[in-house]
């Protein structure tokens, strides 16, 4: 199992950061994201569901991402995933932002990524511990620079 922690400060409000993982708004951090629909929407946001498509290379994969936490106060925003990837991978991430000042968030994203059987197993274990950091890396590094557009756009 693959398991990643990162955190960072970024130099943007709470809300201009929480705005981007908003549904009219995830493929300017997730650019894969082919489609991000609702399935269905449970009060509280804990059990929703949603069916996303993935593009990566030739690639497509449709599946399903369930709302497992959900926090929205105005000092901090959490939001925990779930979904299996062709029927191999079962990923958990997790997106907090933590308020540190009216200019300043603090990001941490957090995850794991199971192989679901034995060949999702044997994938895992393959697997570069190299490549899931870079992949880790650019996402929030992504999440950075899209929060800084933003402020650009508000001066």
């Amino acid at each position: 199992m693959l398991t990643w922690h990162k955190e960072i400060t970024i130099p943007a409000p709470i809300e201009t950061i929480w705005n981007l993982f908003d549904l009219n708004h995830i493929q300017r951090i997730m650019p894969n994201i082919m489609e991000h629909k609702p399935v269905e929407i449970k009060e509280g946001v804990v059990g929703s569901t949603y069916q996303q498509t993935y593009k990566e290379g030739n690639r497509t994969e449709t599946y399903i991402v369930t709302d497992l936490e959900y926090e929205n106060t105005p000092n901090k925003k959490h939001n925990k995933i779930e979904f299996t990837l062709a029927k191999l991978f079962n990923i958990q991430a997790a997106f907090t932002l933590i308020k540190i000042d009216d200019q300043t968030t603090q990001f941490i994203y957090t995850g794991q990524n199971a192989g679901v059987n034995f060949l999702g197993r044997t994938l895992s274990k393959l697997g570069s511990k190299k490549q899931n950091e870079k992949i880790v890396n650019d996402f929030v590094e992504l999440v950075r620079t899209e929060s800084l557009k933003d402020m650009q756009k508000v001066r």
